[in-house]
């Protein structure tokens, strides 16, 4: 288990990797944005995207399932505060394979309370190493309480 007290400025986090399928790019848009050029490829082409593409929503909810099942689940996680400056910065399309990963930049102790926040850059890469999505979310973490061990990196 991992604790705030386990977070260090500068610590990266690599998420695992999740491959986007066609399928999956239009099941999420059928029911979360029917947007044409996330729902046909021939549409798509008439776009500047000259093709399908996977949502902006879609990217970061598959961020957001790697960050649960390779780091959050592991911590004693209290919850979130939000997302600041989400980037969509290259659009992603069917077969692209993208890599996530979280880098801790702020760490503060609740001076009340035995927990702490966690202000992390979250990104995603595509295949190539270019960065697909990029936003900022802060984490609330409890603290390790007396007796339990420090988590292994």
């Amino acid at each position: 288990m991992r604790y705030w007290d386990d977070f260090a400025v500068g610590q990266v986090y690599e998420l695992g990797s999740v491959e986007i399928t066609t399928e999956d790019i239009v099941d999420f848009a059928k029911q979360w944005d029917p947007q044409p050029f996330h729902l046909d490829d021939a549409a798509g082409r008439e776009t500047p995207f000259h093709g399908i593409i996977a949502s902006g929503w879609h990217t970061a909810s598959a961020f957001m399932r790697l960050y649960v099942d390779n780091l959050l689940l592991h911590c004693k996680a209290e919850g979130g505060f939000g997302v600041d400056e989400l980037r969509w910065l290259k659009p992603v399309r069917p077969g692209d394979v993208l890599t996530a990963r979280a880098t801790i930049e702020e760490v503060h102790a609740s001076k009340t309370r035995p927990r702490g926040t966690v202000r992390l850059r979250w990104e995603m890469f595509d295949r190539h190493g270019e960065p697909v999505l990029r936003m900022y979310g802060i984490n609330l973490f409890g603290r390790r309480p007396a007796g339990a061990e420090a988590a292994a990196d």
